[in-house]
């Protein structure tokens, strides 16, 4: 569920009446069993003051910041207040607490410049910039509240961006778009220096080879530029490799437009644009036990006008297809082999030759010669 928001409230605490809700939008819509409910932590002691809140109570998720301000001035010398949110209890709000925690600053420097909380008529204003909170954000994720002549506050929801994988020195980055749509000086350095060694082929400890970076900076460099969604990670791409179709390749003749970028993406340069048909029968042809170099020879024909490496890098970016990798499983524990760390059905080729510097010929007669071994595909 997203972050929609039900209600904007404002509470402040009452000389005489204690903590309250001065101004709701809806109104009404917070009850009084509710409030009751949650007001210790809406107008709170000292200790949770100025700190981002969030409680869940009779199916409502509220976050607030309360505030307090101390001056001789207010009755009581303090003045204390929160401005916040209500919610679906189920919904995720994480998005909402910035603007939250930046509406409580923004009021209480209001506040100390211009009365502008403890003034009745000015307080007033709330009302309909509250509103425009709640029809904004929910409407279009970002709002403008104009205060007065010199102040208006800007406000926008951040989407929040889902946990990436961890980069390994053999994942492979590639563009989500075009290359030269990125402009190098917007990133850091060490994102400037690795960049033109992203081609979609080389893994992650060749680009730190070849363009001399520490691999822990290319990884985190990477890693970077993966939750902006600029690039994507793919296996090594070898010709020994296997791989086989997902339910997701029925979206390739469903979807128009995911047809038309894949022809242009598979398409090689200078040819006659590849046939649809012949790029799905591709895609089809990929099963287990057989091999990309498999492939190659026996759809020359399909091929004439598609380039095989990025007809399977496209399909590994689209989900139309997946590599089924080889895991080396120790099964006699007592004799002694090379590397028996890494030949528990854990670590793919692709980790245990990045690892150990050997090739996939090697590795593959290493194990072949190691009767205590077998390899599993998946």
């Amino acid at each position: 569920m997203g972050s929609r928001i039900e209600c904007v409230f404002f509470s402040e605490f009452h000389p005489t009446l204690g903590p309250k809700i001065t101004f709701q939008v809806p109104e009404e819509y917070i009850s009084r069993e509710l409030f009751d409910t949650v007001q210790v932590y809406i107008i709170t002691k000292p200790e949770l003051q100025n700190k981002l809140i969030t409680v869940t109570a009779m199916d409502k998720k509220l976050i607030g910041c309360p505030v307090c301000i101390e001056h001789k001035k207010y009755v009581r010398n303090a003045l204390l207040f929160n401005l916040g949110f209500v919610c679906d209890a189920k919904a995720k709000t994480c998005s909402l607490e910035p603007i939250v925690k930046k509406l409580a600053g923004y009021l209480t420097t209001l506040e100390l410049e211009s009365g502008f909380i403890s003034n009745d008529d000015s307080k007033q204003k709330l009302i309909p910039l509250m509103t425009i909170i709640l029809e904004d954000l929910n409407a279009r994720g970002k709002c403008s509240l104009p205060i007065d002549e010199s102040n208006t506050i800007h406000l926008k929801v951040i989407a929040q961006r889902r946990d990436q994988p961890i980069v390994q020195e053999y994942d492979v980055p590639v563009f989500t778009e075009c290359k030269e749509d990125f402009i190098k000086i917007h990133w850091d350095l060490t994102t400037q220096q690795i960049l033109p060694y992203i081609d979609g082929f080389r893994h992650i400890q060749k680009i730190s080879a070849e363009a001399d970076v520490e691999l822990n900076l290319v990884r985190i460099a990477v890693q970077n530029l993966l939750y902006y969604g600029v690039v994507t990670l793919v296996p090594i791409f070898q010709y020994s490799n296997v791989y086989c179709p997902t339910p997701g390749v029925q979206d390739l003749v469903d979807d128009k437009s995911l047809q038309e970028e894949c022809l242009a993406y598979v398409t090689k340069p200078g040819h006659k644009r590849a046939n649809l048909r012949d790029v799905f029968q591709l895609y089809c042809g990929l099963s287990p036990g057989t091999t990309a170099r498999d492939l190659c020879s026996r759809y020359a024909q399909q091929l004439q006008h598609a380039d095989e490496r990025k007809l399977i890098q496209f399909g590994l970016m689209k989900g139309l297809i997946r590599r089924l990798h080889k895991y080396p499983v120790k099964v006699n524990c007592e004799e002694r082999c090379q590397s028996p760390r890494l030949y528990t059905g854990s670590h793919s080729y692709d980790e245990i030759c990045c690892k150990t510097g050997i090739s996939y010929k090697e590795l593959d007669e290493r194990l072949e010669n190691d009767s205590n071994i077998i390899v599993c595909w998946k």
